[in-house]
């Protein structure tokens, strides 16, 4: 009777374990997004409109990116605003890391004619890295 009770003993344990390491397995991964750098967000337009608005927020010093193709010759003007007022800021790079002759790295807002025909970044963040939350909502407006 012995042998029998630690063989149920064994089984049990085993099947433990093995729930135990597929949780682990099956967790790593989602676990790991949040500490490698993620693809940014593709700003894409609704038929027949010409400018979005993203909602979101940033923690600390995360930054939330986005991407967005453009044409050389169109006009793109990009707004944020925040809460709390001026929490979030925003930069605006062009293929390469790009600074597109622009003056600063934290903006509110801009409007410039577009150089190329390619991929633009637009990388929002806190303008501190202290401890606070930044809600924002980004507009983004391509003519």
């Amino acid at each position: 009777m012995h042998s029998r009770t630690s063989f149920s003993h064994l089984r049990k344990s085993a099947f433990i374990c093995g729930c135990f390491i597929f949780l682990l397995c099956t967790a790593v991964p989602v676990f790991a997004q949040h500490g490698g750098k993620a693809e940014p967000g593709r700003i894409e337009f609704k038929r027949g409109t010409n400018s979005t608005t993203v909602s979101d927020v940033v923690r600390g010093d995360e930054e939330a990116e986005y991407v967005l193709a453009a044409k050389q010759g169109q006009r793109l003007t990009i707004k944020i605003t925040s809460v709390p007022v001026k929490s979030s800021v925003f930069q605006l790079l062009g293929e390469d890391n790009d600074t597109l002759g622009l003056e600063h790295e934290a903006n509110f807002d801009i409007s410039i004619v577009l150089p190329k025909t390619g991929d633009y970044f637009i990388n929002v963040k806190r303008p501190t890295e202290a401890r606070g939350t930044s809600r924002y909502k980004l507009t983004i407006t391509v003519r």
